[in-house]
């Protein structure tokens, strides 16, 4: 099958070979259509929220079901997915295709909400789904990719976020502005714009998530004898749920750095999907009347600086090797989550709209970063038959963050900022920086920069390397 990564000798995980743009290309691709989901949801779910009646100092806390499940799940998951393999479908591709079409039904019935508990129900259903489809695809480049590749194909996987979150992020501004679809509804109503925003995620999440799992082969077991002992041996859903929270205490140390630097960045992402809409249609746009056209003026404008800033994403994706190669991928993610912290906090200081895309310049930079660099540094640092298990463990640094913001960021912003939810994206903006200062104390012994880490089969040189971003058959 053309452009597949089709292996048949399972001694090739021991020296794994270089794979070719394609390839990486075809085995990122779903990304594009989780992106959709994603994009959708923390572009729009505040503002559903506030349409069912939540008040600004509620909406954290409804977001809350999603990552509480998802610290539960995400483990899990990448223990399963570690303890799969079929002749047909491989290791990752059935958890792929499964949250795929579980996601993809999400999107189709949340426009048809009509109240409160019905949204948050189904954001939590649909932000679950999500995760299952997309933690086994952190993994799948650990599995694939030698080491001197991770870096070249996490940005891959950051490339298809940009472009799927910019295409995302528009559709509502597309389906009222271009397609001339009403973006005003009566109260506790979704307009039409979103619906149909929401019908095209939906569809575009399925057929992209089954593209990489049609056009991929993994790599089978090294010893599949080994493999299936081992499976039996660690077999029941109880199992992986105690070895799941077992194995934190159990990390690498690269991985608790990186734990602590997760939590931060992620923290300040929250603030932003939780608060952007009630900040820019009340600090900007002077309102919080979601009937009004003011207001749905002002929230489909968040969505296009939600595609500003992952459309930067995708362009910064593919100078971060260049970057990291530069300096390090510890000063890159620095560097980047700094442009960041900035951004959020600008957005204080702005009463033009216009002005907000230029403050996206510095969140693109920053979420191209998160979505790779720290994923390029932990990969080097996990043993390959635990790949699934400790990236679904490393999710718990995603959801924690957000289970923080639910708690406390509707308390800030009510009795701290006095109502004020543009000063909690300052608060997030501070919390990117700091986050940006703890990476320095990050040990990346797989460092691209550094070939004396690297095996003989995998130091190789960097023009290699570089050599992945751009197109060839």
């Amino acid at each position: 099958m053309a452009g597949s990564a089709i292996i048949d000798n399972p001694l090739a995980l021991r020296a794994k070979p270089r794979l070719s743009f394609w390839q990486i290309w075809n085995m990122s691709f779903g990304f594009l259509g989780i992106q959709f989901g994603f994009a959708l949801q923390n572009g729009n779910m505040s503002r559903i929220f506030e349409t069912m009646g939540a008040k600004e100092d509620e909406l954290a806390f409804l977001w809350l079901a999603a990552p509480t499940t998802g610290l539960i799940i995400q483990p899990i998951i990448g223990y399963l997915s570690d303890r799969t393999w079929s002749p047909r479908w491989g290791r990752r591709r059935p958890f792929f295709l499964v949250g795929a079409i579980c996601a993809s039904l999400a999107l189709l019935v949340m426009p048809h909400v009509s109240a409160l508990w019905m949204a948050a129900g189904m954001l939590w259903i649909m932000d679950s789904s999500i995760n299952i489809s997309m933690e086994p695809f952190r993994a799948l480049v650990g599995d694939m990719l030698p080491s001197n590749q991770r870096t070249a194909g996490f940005g891959f996987q950051t490339f298809f976020i940009g472009i799927g979150a910019v295409v995302g992020s528009l559709l509502p501004y597309i389906f009222t502005k271009w397609l001339h679809f009403n973006n005003i509804a009566p109260a506790g109503q979704i307009s039409p714009s979103l619906k149909y925003a929401f019908y095209t995620g939906g569809v575009i999440y399925f057929l992209a998530v089954l593209w990489t799992v049609i056009r991929t082969r993994e790599y089978p077991p090294e010893n599949l004898a080994e493999f299936e002992a081992e499976k039996a041996r660690t077999a029941g859903f109880w199992h992986g749920v105690k070895e799941s929270f077992a194995g934190i205490s159990d990390m690498p140390r690269t991985m608790r750095q990186l734990a602590v630097v997760q939590f931060f960045s992620w923290l300040a992402l929250f603030s932003l999907w939780i608060y952007a809409t009630p900040a820019i249609t009340s600090h900007i746009y002077h309102t919080s009347d979601t009937t009004s056209k003011l207001y749905n003026e002002g929230a489909d404008w968040v969505n296009v600086c939600f595609s500003v800033y992952n459309g930067v994403s995708a362009l910064a994706a593919l100078a971060l090797p260049v970057i990291a190669r530069a300096t390090s991928r510890r000063v890159t993610h620095l560097l980047c989550l700094t442009a960041g912290g900035l951004g959020l906090i600008s957005i204080y200081f702005i009463q033009n709209p216009q002005f907000l895309l230029v403050s996206m310049l510095g969140v693109g930079v920053a979420w191209a970063s998160i979505l790779s660099i720290p994923y390029a540094m932990l990969a080097g640092a996990l043993p390959a038959n635990k790949m699934g298990y400790y990236m679904g463990v490393f999710n718990f640094f995603i959801v924690l963050p957000q289970m923080v913001a639910g708690v406390t960021l509707g308390f800030f912003t009510k009795h701290v900022f006095g109502g004020e939810p543009v000063l909690t994206l300052v608060l997030g903006g501070c919390s990117m920086i700091l986050s940006g200062l703890l990476t320095l104390r990050v040990h990346d012994a797989d460092d691209i920069r550094l070939p004396n880490n690297m095996t003989p089969a995998e130091n190789l040189s960097y023009d290699a390397l570089m050599s992945d971003i751009n197109p060839k058959v």
